[in-house]
């Protein structure tokens, strides 16, 4: 197309093209390709017809340049019947420009219209991307600017999603303290971030809020409260809001039920969440697969499968087909009882009906067949687990380890470990007490030593827990001379060993009669400036419950080296308190031993 004589406009020559609708995209491209800038001057002078604008930008095949994209998001956005078509530009841009653009962001709050960054804040919030989303917020919040109610709501229901329960306090906070217009939603969406962390003082907090403010609690309030109560064992409270409910009219529905029948269930009450079940189907609220499979569950933990069988198949003459998550609890307590014939038989009743296996099934199967020692079926599990999709998780591998481990196939066991490793996944201190106590059966205490080399071959870099993990468990076994080596070698790799490994030899050396080794031991750890800390302290009592009187020489040997940090003379004192014993005894050793200054201590 020939360009149009000197001195005309060409945007306002487009302009009128396409409002006399002669405007003909195989003519004009040329024109818009040639000047980029053209495509946002059209859409300006365009601004009065939205429609019109609409129009003529979508017959622009993209990508378009990003000043016309955010021409055209200012244009729609007075225009509620466009909003839909603005938001989905919105996140078209969200994901072609990263926010940290120079033009992006500040060029969407520029105007200080709430609307197109609120837009914005619920697209970033619906596409799972919760810290670009808190980004936007945090500008908003700096300029001034207050997301409309629907955003906020969106923001905190991505954090509770995320799990980013500071972030989701501190957001819920500078909410309170701007311009937003709060609203019942805004707080149900702070609730559900107090269900997911389990916070049930913040979500009473929360309520006493709402009451104060005269904002109505809605089914989805109460029904949060219920089941962060029923979460928490709060069983009193829990049934306390459902008799508010009735009080302020709010029907109860499948919901409130179900989350006080699993209150009850997990408190292995479940007469009385039979009961409830009762009345719901007395107050004409039909039970569905999560009230059945939920009951069922109670059943079996509380060891009465007969009951548990019984609802399953009333839940079928109700015309519900159970589905993986009912057939799991079943096939939990069948496994727990041994019962692998009926557990056959179940899973062949899955297969009849196209209920798909899932982690919880498979996992459950390989964790029986490893108890039993029947690594062969544990294993084809396994195969038939990862053929039909399904990865493997951290449980899939620790059972594996143990079960391996029990059979006495410790090189199986080990390869079951490095696979854990491969998968991103990291031994605790059980895989590795297991693995120690399989080699100590064998009387070969020095392959464990073996094990930090095998895993840094396979990618694996030195790991101080590893070390940490075998040497605890070496002295458990009384082994600790075998510790020693590995505290050796940890150190010959430059890794410096924690309080917790230094109070674990000293404890074991003083168990096997080496007090100068113990002294020596805790010497070093003063001279590295380490302390005992609560976790340690408590970490230590926990596992040598049954050995006080030489958990108490420590904490003697610890003081006078002044390793013991102020938390835990407290909890030597509390402990002191509760004992009808000397909190303190030498275990025969000389009085100077047992320092004055220590009842002084424990009793400030």
């Amino acid at each position: 197309m020939a360009l149009p004589p000197a001195g005309v406009d060409l945007s306002r020559s487009l302009c009128a093209a396409v409002i006399k609708s002669t405007f003909r995209p195989h003519l004009h491209l040329p024109l818009l390709s040639a000047a980029p800038a053209l495509l946002a001057a059209v859409l300006d002078y365009l601004s009065p017809v939205p429609s019109a604008a609409l129009a003529f930008f979508r017959a622009v095949p993209p990508p378009h340049p990003l000043d016309a994209s955010l021409a055209l998001l200012r244009l729609l956005a007075p225009h509620p019947r466009h909003h839909p078509a603005a938001r989905a530009l919105l996140r078209d841009l969200s994901l072609r420009h990263p926010l940290s653009s120079p033009l992006l962001l500040p060029s969407l709050l520029a105007d200080g219209d709430p609307r197109v960054p609120s837009w914005l804040l619920h697209v970033l919030s619906q596409s799972a991307r919760p810290d670009d989303a808190v980004r936007v917020f945090d500008q908003m919040r700096a300029r001034g600017i207050a997301p409309d109610a629907h955003a906020c709501t969106a923001l905190l229901t991505a954090l509770a999603r995320a799990r980013m329960t500071a972030t989701a306090r501190r957001v819920f906070d500078e909410m309170a303290r701007g311009r937003v217009a709060m609203n019942t939603h805004v707080y149900n969406a702070m609730l559900h971030v107090c269900l997911k962390a389990g916070d049930a003082a913040r979500a009473e907090a929360l309520m006493t809020r709402m009451d104060a403010a005269g904002m109505p609690l809605d089914q989805f309030s109460f029904n949060t409260i219920i089941a962060l109560y029923c979460r928490k064992g709060m069983r009193y409270e829990a049934m306390c809001v459902r008799e508010r409910m009735d009080k302020e009219g709010i029907q109860a529905d499948t919901v409130t039920w179900n989350s006080l029948i699993h209150g009850l269930c997990k408190d292995n009450r479940v007469k009385e969440a039979a009961q409830l079940f009762t009345e719901m189907i007395a107050a004409q609220l039909p039970p569905d697969n999560v009230t059945y499979t939920t009951l069922i569950d109670g059943y079996c933990r509380a060891g009465d499968i007969g009951e548990a069988v019984k609802l399953r198949e009333e839940m079928e003459a109700r015309g519900m087909i159970p589905g993986v998550a009912t057939y799991n609890v079943i096939l939990r307590k069948l496994c727990e009882d041994g019962n692998m014939k009926e557990v056959n038989q179940l899973l062949n009743e899955m297969d009849e009906r196209k209920v798909k296996a899932d982690h919880v099934t498979c996992n459950t199967l390989i964790n029986a067949y490893c108890k039993r020692g029947d690594m062969a079926s544990a294993c084809k599990v396994k195969r038939k687990m990862m053929e039909s999709g399904l990865q493997l998780n951290q449980f899939t591998y620790k059972a594996l380890v143990h079960g391996f481990c029990k059979a006495k196939e410790l090189d199986k066991a080990k390869e079951s470990l490095f696979e854990m490793v491969d998968a991103g996944f990291s031994p605790n201190y059980s895989v590795f007490s297991w693995l120690v106590d399989g080699f100590c059966k064998k009387n070969n205490a020095d392959e464990v030593l073996l094990i930090p080399d095998e895993l840094m071959r396979r990618g694996l870099p030195p790991d101080k827990a590893v070390y940490r993990s075998l040497i605890r468990r070496l002295c458990r076994k009384g082994l600790v001379d075998q510790a020693q080596k590995a505290f050796d070698q940890m150190q010959g790799k430059g890794l410096v060993g924690d309080s917790l490994v230094y109070a674990t030899l000293a404890y074991a050396y003083m168990t096997g009669g080496k007090p100068v080794a113990a002294s020596n031991t805790l010497d070093d750890m003063a001279k590295n400036q380490l302390h005992i800390t609560p976790q340690i302290y408590n970490c230590l009592c926990t596992s040598y419950a049954d050995e006080k009187e030489t958990l108490n020489l420590l904490w003697v040997r610890a003081i006078e080296r002044g390793l013991i940090s102020k938390s835990v003379y407290k909890l030597l004192h509390q402990a002191r308190l509760e004992s009808t014993k000397p909190a303190v005894e030498t275990r025969g050793y000389a009085p100077a031993l047992r320092p004055d200054y220590l009842e002084a201590t424990l009793d400030t």
